[in-house]
């Protein structure tokens, strides 16, 4: 049975982060931005369905659960819990196998690797992740996900942050915008 260890408070106000005993997801990370698209996916659709909620990003072992600037987290959690309590585990669609393309850029390579070891971690302790979309020339797209999407930090501090670190440590033309 899924239950809550811990909750932990994020940059974004409106933002939590549950902490879960079991993992939910290996590798991949699933940011679902309304319910509309939370249809196919039992779990994030489950959460959507509690009152207040208006986006789910998981992966790993935790939830990151955005409420609505009117909602409060009384009248989240106890529906989140016992939604928890009852949610069957084995309805989370199976994770695609991550796939290794050899032929991929190199530089995004680099990128996706510094962002790994660096920048995501720290992200997803704040209940949220980022994708790289892309690298276009020297300008890199990349997309919050989870409490960092909405967030007025990350569209700010933690943009410029990223593109200081990708700067310094691959190439000084890389310039960093948010999709």
């Amino acid at each position: 049975m899924l239950q809550i260890q811990d909750v932990d408070l994020t940059p974004n106000p409106h933002a939590l982060k549950f902490i879960l005993n079991e993992k939910l997801l290996s590798h991949e990370k699933r940011q679902f931005s309304t319910r509309d698209n939370a249809k196919d996916d039992p779990f994030a659709k489950g959460i959507f369905e509690i009152e207040g909620v208006v986006s789910v990003f998981y992966m790993d072992k935790f939830v990151s659960i955005e409420k609505s600037q009117i909602a409060t987290w009384g009248m989240i959690q106890r529906p989140f819990i016992n939604f928890l309590k009852t949610f069957d585990k084995q309805l989370i669609p199976k994770e695609s196998e991550p796939t290794v393309n050899e032929d991929s850029n190199l530089i995004l390579k680099k990128i996706n690797r510094l962002i790994d070891e660096r920048v995501r971690p720290a992200l997803a302790n704040d209940g949220g992740g980022l994708e790289v979309l892309g690298l276009d020339g020297n300008i890199v797209t990349i997309r919050y996900q989870g409490a960092c999407g909405s967030c007025p930090s990350s569209i700010s501090a933690t943009l410029t942050a990223i593109a200081g670190l990708l700067k310094r440590d691959i190439d000084p033309s890389l310039e960093v915008t948010a999709g």
